[in-house]
């Protein structure tokens, strides 16, 4: 993804009007934007090697926004917000166990688009272990510069929220962490909802992390997860 100073951001949204308007909040941001109507030339556009972050409407006239999303988790380094009508607690849930990083409703506010925009783009993690950290006598290998996993020396295939839980527990191998201090740790901020949908993500990221994922990852019943592998001397 994009290297240099600015974030380029593509909107994905079949209203000419809502497009606009972001469009007009996120360059005064200073942000370089481009915009679809048209969910197949997001897919298209998801290719961009400047591309940083991406808002995503759901509703979509020719292409279910979900497999947007879908296509979009497959470029490790890209964010996406999830802006919709879709707005009960359940499809807020789904849209960030598909990879979403972030999610407003409609109707919205353009500024805190933009300053959710620029957190998910420039959220950095907090209390993560330095960079190529290994754990388990070297079979989890945590790289924080590249915000990269792998164990057994094959790569983690991680969403962005996968990636900042496991992060967190590395920072403090042993620590017991509550969802909720997750949530604040992947998010940068409280999102109401959010931590029920913290379970799914370690759900899935105990998957990735098979056969060993139970003991890398470690329920505390009644408070939360801690890594359970240490760190290597």
């Amino acid at each position: 993804m994009n290297n240099g100073a600015v974030t380029t951001v593509l909107v994905v949204e079949d209203e000419r009007d809502i497009r606009e308007v972001l469009r007009r909040y996120l360059e005064r941001a200073g942000m370089s934007v481009l915009t679809t109507g048209s969910g197949a030339e997001a897919l298209t556009l998801l290719t961009s090697p400047d591309l940083d972050v991406v808002i995503l409407d759901l509703g979509l006239p020719d292409i279910d926004g979900l497999e947007v999303l879908r296509e979009a988790r497959r470029f490790g380094g890209l964010r996406v917000l999830v802006l919709t009508a879709r707005s009960e607690l359940e499809n807020r849930i789904a849209g960030l166990e598909a990879g979403a990083d972030d999610y407003v409703t409609k109707p919205f506010s353009p500024r805190e688009v933009v300053l959710r925009v620029q957190a998910i783009a420039n959220r950095a993690t907090v209390n993560a272990a330095p960079t190529q950290v290994t754990y388990g006598e070297g079979r989890l290998r945590i790289n924080d510069d590249r915000h990269e996993a792998s164990l057994d020396e094959q790569l983690l295939d991680l969403t962005a929220s996968e990636w900042g839980i496991l992060a967190a527990l590395c920072g403090h191998p042993g620590r017991v962490y509550s969802r909720y201090e997750l949530v604040n740790r992947v998010r940068g901020y409280e999102f109401s909802g959010y931590e029920r949908s913290i379970d799914s993500h370690v759900k899935n990221l105990r998957h990735k992390l098979s056969p060993d994922g139970m003991a890398i990852i470690e329920t505390v019943t009644g408070i939360g997860y801690r890594l359970g592998w240490s760190k290597d001397e």
